[in-house]
């Protein structure tokens, strides 16, 4: 072989392996909703918030993988323990294992409260009730069948509704 033939196949070579690695990573960081057994087995039995542990409605928990191992999972509690005050801004715990964004505001690795409020905001509070994130959420007029929490998949972000109102959330 000629020393140009040997240059050209090591360098069809080495760009065949990158443009694998750059797709391969790419289709691996598309957002998965979890379902089934796998749901089952990452959302807890119940939640600690503001003092008080409250149990899982198992039937209104979501999860979404992003990329190997990274996990957004949210749930509804049952809040009849809590004071008006909270019940009426606390419905459920919002765990992210890695940084995402909430349209397009950063929220850090950690589990927190969440609520949507009547004003079309989703706010996110710490464990304490500190609230440390509110941003407006959209009305899905268009959705047939609103259920009271879900999140599906558009392109490379999840959809994360409380009945008809949504956030999207994002790997940041």
């Amino acid at each position: 072989m000629k020393r140009w033939e040997i240059h050209l196949l090591v360098t069809a070579t080495l760009l065949a392996l990158t443009a694998s690695i750059v797709f391969g990573s790419m289709v691996q960081d598309k957002p998965v909703i979890v379902t089934g057994s796998d749901l089952t087995r990452l959302v807890p039995n119940s939640y600690y918030f503001k003092g008080q542990s409250a149990p899982t409605q198992i039937r209104n928990t979501a999860a979404a993988r992003f990329g190997t191992d990274r996990y957004v999972i949210v749930g509804l509690v049952d809040t009849s323990g809590y004071s008006a005050e909270i019940r009426a801004k606390y419905e459920g715990f919002f765990i992210t294992d890695s940084p995402i964004k909430v349209n397009g505001e950063a929220l850090p690795t950690g589990a927190y409260g969440f609520g949507f409020s009547n004003d079309g905001k989703m706010n996110v509070m710490d464990l304490s009730g500190k609230d440390v994130l509110s941003v407006s959420s959209t009305n899905d007029k268009a959705l047939r069948r609103p259920r009271p929490l879900m999140m599906t998949r558009s392109d490379d972000e999840i959809r994360f509704y409380s009945r008809r109102d949504y956030v999207v959330i994002t790997a940041n």
